[in-house]
């Protein structure tokens, strides 16, 4: 048995019949947004052949499946890194599984660091594209035509659309902008962002373009978040640290939370 097919067997037996329309991944300091949902199971990641153990603080583990408002969602509170064992395909399982319980769209979030000054720490950045800077990828070692994923809108049009309207209606201040993905655990040097700037990203981040890649390849629409933390390296006089990230993301929450819960409760499948 595959492990996407033993992970289905456990949630069967947790959740019979649910069928969830949204995944979701929520990264640093988003965990709390899994108390939003209305619950029918709560699944470890160690119940779960396949899925990463999540080792960074601010990521739980868990798989919330419920609702939130009509919006039927599977929610990983928390994700495994690039940068916690080298494995770029740490997210594979745990992004197969969603596509194989029935989600037809996923909604990604993270932490990152703001290359403007407009986008400072608290704020919510919509990611539009991504720089993939790490040479490499979770499809390294992929059978078949199907890893050669096209990545021209690899951000959903109209998912993206529909999270500015629901930044309008939820009053939050929506930034948008171009993602680069560092592997970290590091953070950046004041000459790298100098670079990235150059390149045209607007934020950077040690995450989620792998499960871009990855949920890609399944054929998944999705759209991404970035809470901005923190300035860049060499923008602010403040020392990077991931408590900085994690205090961040906690003054961000309320804001977050209530655009997700926007977009949830007039999610309409991508066109």
């Amino acid at each position: 048995m595959s492990q996407v097919n033993a992970c289905l067997v456990v949630i069967n037996q947790a959740a019979k019949g649910f069928m969830p329309q949204v995944g979701m991944v929520l990264g640093s300091g988003l965990g709390s947004f899994a108390d939003q949902i209305d619950a029918i199971a709560s699944i470890s990641f160690d119940d779960l052949p396949g899925f990463p153990q999540a080792g960074v603080g601010g990521h739980a583990g868990r798989l919330v499946l419920g609702q939130i408002g009509t919006a039927r969602v599977a929610v990983l509170q928390g994700r495994a890194h690039y940068y916690e064992q080298g494995q770029a395909d740490v997210m594979a399982v745990a992004i197969q599984t969603l596509k194989a319980i029935g989600c037809e769209a996923l909604i990604l979030t993270n932490a990152a660091g703001s290359l403007v000054t407009e986008a400072g720490p608290g704020s919510v950045m919509l990611i539009t594209d991504h720089m993939n800077m790490t040479g490499v990828s979770p499809l390294f070692g992929a059978q078949g035509n199907q890893r050669f994923v096209d990545m021209t809108q690899a951000y959903h049009p109209s998912m993206n659309e529909a999270m500015r309207s629901a930044a309008k209606a939820s009053n939050v201040t929506l930034h948008e902008g171009v993602y680069a993905w560092m592997c970290g655990p590091h953070f950046e040097t004041p000459a790298e962002i100098r670079a990235l700037k150059v390149l045209g990203a607007q934020a950077v981040g040690m995450s989620t373009v792998p499960e871009v890649i990855l949920a890609r390849h399944q054929g998944l629409p999705l759209c991404a978040l970035s809470i901005i933390t923190n300035y860049a390296a060499g923008m602010s006089p403040t020392p990077l640290s991931h408590e900085q990230t994690m205090a961040y993301a906690k003054l961000a929450t309320n804001g977050v939370e209530g655009l997700l819960k926007a977009f949830l409760e007039t999610y309409k499948a991508p066109l």
